[in-house]
């Protein structure tokens, strides 16, 4: 007897689509019945199921909320329209295509040729050094591949191999780098984690990446840490500073809710730092955070630097 396997994808649950786009559940109620989409499916327990097309425009919605659109204006546009909108609002004209050297690993990962890009980006990495690799090479190509996921252009399971593809190239060169002693005065003790609901750790990643190619002295929880965990660790650790990253995908408020409570529960005996795409750290930045693009981060260790050595010679 032949069984025949299906090739359509299996539609997606509402908690799946809430992981996925960073829509709430709430919120992806509220658009069904004020705008009616998206328009789930019911599986035979009657619970809410979404087909991946509605997924990719949720995505793209998703986006453009993201960057100052309100939901009512965009969310009737189809996903050929909600695209060029997004292009236009980021400052690219027309579907023009990445350069040449950012399509060839996007191309690997089309492919599924994931020991090819894994060897590509280590060479890549031991030319160019690693702050340069991380700025100029993994910044721009992860947006690349999160707008291509967005769009449709690459499985969720293919952005999902990149990303194990580029940890395991990060992390050797992480390791490899001298690590600063524990006990050394002149390098920040930095602890690098996300909030419970943040489960992208790839700009955290990169945050370690160009911290420790700064000397400092780095300790990583990894992602989706409890608020009490990260002020224990913090505490046990003796950091001086707590990195967090936030990706376009987090629910902003969920992101300023848990820095204010962060930041109650520390007293101010820790720095916050945070970086990220969320929009939370664009439009309602907090005065006890400070914000950092990836190529601020050696300045703002190097000023924190002179900081320090004034308080200790004060």
């Amino acid at each position: 007897m032949t069984t025949t396997v299906s090739s359509q994808p299996v539609p997606s649950t509402i908690s799946d689509v809430e992981r996925d786009t960073g829509v709430a559940k709430e919120t992806l109620r509220v658009w069904e019945r004020r705008y009616d989409f998206p328009q789930p499916l019911r599986d035979p327990n009657g619970e809410r199921v979404y087909p991946i097309e509605q997924v990719q425009k949720l995505r793209l919605v998703k986006r453009l909320i993201d960057l100052g659109f309100r939901p009512g204006k965009v969310i009737q546009f189809s996903a050929e329209e909600l695209q060029t909108l997004t292009g236009q609002a980021t400052g690219a004209n027309g579907p023009s295509l990445p350069p040449p050297e950012l399509q060839r690993y996007l191309d690997l990962c089309k492919t599924h040729q994931m020991e090819a890009l894994r060897r590509q980006l280590s060479q890549a990495l031991l030319m160019m050094g690693l702050k340069s690799f991380v700025i100029d090479l993994v910044a721009p190509l992860t947006s690349l591949v999160g707008d291509a996921w967005a769009s449709g252009q690459l499985a969720t399971f293919e952005e999902h191999l990149y990303t194990e593809s580029l940890t395991v190239v990060m992390r050797s060169a992480i390791f490899a780098m001298p690590q600063a002693a524990a006990s050394n005065l002149g390098a920040p003790r930095v602890m690098l984690t996300t909030l419970p609901q943040e489960r992208h750790g790839l700009g955290l990643l990169m945050a370690e990446a160009m911290c420790v190619a700064e000397g400092a002295h780095c300790i990583s929880l990894g992602v989706q840490t409890p608020l009490l965990d990260i002020v224990e660790a913090a505490r046990v650790q003796r950091v001086d500073i707590i990195a967090l990253s936030f990706s376009v995908a987090m629910n902003p408020r969920q992101a300023l809710d848990g820095l204010a409570e962060l930041h109650t529960r520390l007293n101010g005996s820790v720095e916050l730092w945070a970086g990220g795409g969320n929009a939370a750290l664009k439009r309602r930045r907090p005065s006890y955070v400070r914000v950092f693009a990836l190529s601020d981060i050696s300045a703002a260790i190097a000023e924190w630097r002179m900081r320090n050595a004034n308080v200790a010679t004060g």
